[in-house]
């Protein structure tokens, strides 16, 4: 991949914060919630979360039920958590992991650390920082394994990019020769 393409990628993201707990809207309906959750996640081109989506994760108990009808900051913080996580693990594996996470941390500071290292990662893997930036003082085996998890993420946004730009610069018009 040549220069010009690496930094068009890194420049894609390099904006990129996600909403910290105390940031997350309450009291959404369902297709507001999806709209924020896409919104947010936009930058890293990750496949948007559908309503029918999010209806399926509350049926399999990975979230909890809405109340009337309202998603609450809990219930976005685990999408956002949701959708990172459901291209590397099976939704059995994601309810184990959240699981974990409610018997180690409270909500607000296990989504605010995946906020942190979720961009730290990125920012890293995009180039942007030639440091890698590790939040948190306690180690534990969780939370090894929390960091794994969202270093595939990281790496699996960031190959949809790489592969983003590779199709973009094919289907250039000077790239053509029909």
């Amino acid at each position: 991949m040549d220069t010009r393409m690496k930094r068009l990628m890194a420049e894609s993201i390099r904006g990129f914060r996600l909403p910290r707990y105390d940031e997350i809207p309450h009291g959404l309906y369902l297709e507001q919630t999806t709209n924020f959750i896409n919104e947010n996640l936009a930058p890293l081109g990750c496949p948007e979360i559908t309503p029918s989506m999010v209806s399926n994760y509350v049926k399999k108990g990975l979230i909890p039920n809405p109340v009337r009808k309202r998603y609450e900051a809990e219930h976005i913080a685990y999408l956002f958590f949701v959708t990172f996580a459901k291209n590397i693990l099976s939704m059995e594996d994601i309810a184990l992991l959240i699981e974990i996470q409610q018997n180690s941390y409270a909500l607000p500071v296990a989504y605010d650390y995946m906020c942190q290292e979720m961009e730290s990662i990125l920012f890293y893997i995009f180039e942007l920082t030639d440091t890698l930036e590790i939040h948190g003082e306690t180690e534990s085996e969780e939370k090894n394994l929390f960091y794994n998890l969202m270093f595939s993420s990281a790496y699996t946004i960031y190959l949809r990019a790489w592969f983003g730009q590779i199709r973009l610069a094919r289907s250039a018009p000077e790239n053509s020769d029909e």
